[in-house]
């Protein structure tokens, strides 16, 4: 018997019933035979074997696709897995889940042995030894029945558990390579064989399944590519994120710091608070240009505030509470219910409309202490959030403002980013109604603009859709930072009016807008982005007076006295060392200039003028050089 099998193209081809998808990759090409890895049947993802029963839609999955790379790097998990198996047999090896993530995958395990860095280069050779063998990976379907009983013989206990929490309808699958086999949907490569260049990373704990009630497991992190070309690229961009790690060069650089008597809570240092105060005086010169009025609401607020606005029932486990006079009282997660009551406090017209309001704001959110990571994930942080009231015929011109403001900052920065259009989550707040109408209006903008978007269903605010702001760095990492949310629930929640030119009451529309979104979190990546060699701009210190010896500590203070009224922060370096030793002193705290003084200098008036690339400016007039440094300043270069 024949089926008809319908290709990508729509071309339609015939084939005797029970051909593999993997046969008609070969019959369509051999080169997409050799490519390829898996198969969509009827928009289902399907191993190379899958037999085809009937008249379907087939499409062939290769590695050098995305969806062919994670296939690849969950093969890679499996074969860890095996690996781990064979090394330690008498150490009761009992496995968890191995999934691919973002640049890899990882695989947790319970073990008596605590693992060491020795021994991920035992379970590499011992990986790279099941490549070799080139095992046929097989699936095979079980009835939960035969998954119970082949997982209690091997003792397996966390795998039991995720068989005895599948829904009574699931299909369970098994996969097999040699004496190993694994409880898995798939699919998976043809064989291990295929598998080509791959690392295993580094370990750390986690607790099973996410809930700290369970115990912790090792997780093992790994990455693999189609090439291994590709492979050395990725491990040359971690190498080269650690060097930039925000945490270690914010402490190398006197940026801030975090202590034990407060976890997750940054402290500024003074060169750390330079640059916080440049980012903040940037973003309310823009501000100020655009018509913003910035204002400052409580960090405590009583909390019915939050129950009116919605936010106890999304954020209640992530909030600190108090009890002052028997009444409760949070610290603020968000800026936005402050901001309505500010709005509320009197009586707009249509004329006002829009209204912007502004605020760096701290917030508040608990965190899992496992789950902090320096800058990037904190308990405390300044959201850089604005409020705009506007009228509904507003909507989509004050969106495309905000969609300006936020590109021409980043452009300063030097970061290219993406768009995402997210869309009603489950937990939305507010009629179907509303939400459309905010999801067209944000959509439309976008279309209208021309601007490139990607969809992301599902993951909008509570309270709106949004569009948010990926910007990739240095190392073309993506960080979500700006966002831009549009509200027509908290005018409701918080009865908002302004008087319409019928006189009669109506309720304006709020757009949330944030640039950086956390200013905490931005510094980190802005750290990390610049490897630390801030532009001229935001560095802490601009310019660095290394005087020669000793005898000529007065003029370099009598320079910094000069400097410092020009408006530049400058620091001398007054310790008794050898010049070169100063220099290369300045050049590691990735001074941008480095100011030279000895007599040639105290004769001339002038100073050395070094840049921390190794640019000699030669001898300058202070003032000569103070103008050139503002120039460089006033076009944040």
């Amino acid at each position: 018997m024949e089926i008809n099998v319908t290709l990508p193209d729509g071309a339609i081809r015939r084939y005797s019933q029970g051909t593999t998808v993997g046969e008609i990759a070969l019959s369509i090409n051999a080169n997409l035979y050799k490519n390829a890895v898996a198969g969509k049947l009827n928009n289902e993802l399907v191993d190379l074997n899958r037999p085809i029963e009937q008249d379907s839609t087939v499409e062939i999955v290769t590695l050098d696709s995305q969806l062919g790379l994670e296939i690849h790097r969950h093969s890679t998990a499996h074969v860890m897995a095996q690996a781990i198996k064979r090394l330690f047999p008498g150490q009761n090896v009992k496995l968890g889940i191995g999934p691919v993530i973002e640049d890899g995958f990882y695989y947790d395990i319970d073990i008596d042995k605590p693992l060491s860095s020795e021994d991920l280069v035992a379970i590499e050779y011992e990986m790279n030894h099941i490549i070799g063998e080139n095992l046929p990976i097989v699936r095979r379907t079980v009835s939960r029945e035969e998954a119970v009983r082949a997982f209690e013989e091997c003792q397996e206990p966390l795998k039991l558990e995720i068989i005895r929490d599948l829904p009574e309808e699931a299909v369970i699958s098994i996969y097999e390579q040699g004496e190993f086999f694994d409880l898995c949907r798939g699919p998976h490569l043809p064989s291990t064989g295929r598998i080509k260049a791959f690392k295993l990373l580094h370990m750390a704990g986690a607790y099973w399944r996410g809930d700290s009630n369970n115990k912790v497991l090792q997780r093992i992190y790994g990455t693999a590519f189609a090439k291994k070309a590709q492979l050395d690229e990725h491990l040359h961009r971690i190498e080269e994120a650690r060097k930039r790690d925000h945490r270690k060069l914010g402490k190398e650089l006197g940026l801030f710091m975090f202590s034990e008597e407060a976890p997750g809570m940054p402290f500024y240092l003074p060169k750390g608070m330079a640059i916080r105060n440049e980012l903040e005086s940037f973003a309310r010169e823009i501000q100020r240009l655009r018509a913003y009025e910035e204002v400052r609401t409580p960090l405590m607020m009583n909390n019915r505030i939050w129950e009116q606005s919605g936010h106890w029932d999304h954020y209640k486990d992530n909030m600190y509470f108090t009890q002052v006079d028997e009444t409760k009282f949070a610290l603020k997660p968000m800026n936005c219910p402050g901001h309505m009551l500010i709005y509320k406090n009197s009586r707009h017209s249509y004329r006002e409309l829009p209204i912007r309001l502004s605020e760096f704001g701290q917030v508040h959110r608990h965190e899992f202490s496992g789950a902090l990571s320096g800058m990037m994930r904190v308990r405390t942080f300044c959201q850089d959030d604005a409020h705009l009231f506007v009228l509904p015929s507003q909507i989509e011109e004050e969106i495309g403002r905000v969609i300006e403001l936020i590109g021409h900052i980043y452009d300063v920065f030097g970061f290219s980013y993406k768009i995402e259009l997210s869309t009603r989550p489950d937990d939305y707040m507010g009629s179907e109604a509303l939400w459309d109408q905010a999801e067209q209006s944000l959509q439309s903008v976008l279309d209208s603009r021309g601007i490139a978007y990607t969809l992301n269903e599902g993951d909008g605010a509570f309270y709106g859709p949004k569009i948010d702001f990926h910007i990739l760095d240095a190392l073309n990492r993506s960080w979500q930072c700006g966002t831009i949310q549009l509200d027509f629930q908290m005018p409701e929640k918080f009865d908002l009016t302004y008087i319409g030119e019928d006189n009669l009451k109506h309720r304006p529309v709020v757009i949330h807008r944030a640039v950086y979104g956390s200013i905490d979190r931005f510094i980190g990546i802005l750290t990390e982005h610049y490897a630390g060699a801030f532009p001229l701009w935001l560095a802490p210190v601009q310019a660095k007076l290394l005087p020669v010896s000793d005898h000529y500590l007065d003029d370099a203070y009598a320079v910094k006295k000069q400097l410092e009224e020009a408006g530049i922060r400058v620091e001398v370096n007054h310790r008794n060392e050898k010049l070169g030793y100063k220099i290369r002193e300045a050049q590691l705290e990735k001074t941008p200039y480095m100011l030279i003084l000895g007599e040639n200098e105290r004769g001339s008036g002038s100073v050395s003028v070094r840049k921390r690339s190794g640019e000699e400016l030669g001898l300058l007039a202070v003032p000569a050089f103070a103008a050139i440094v503002m120039d460089e300043i006033s076009k944040r270069s």
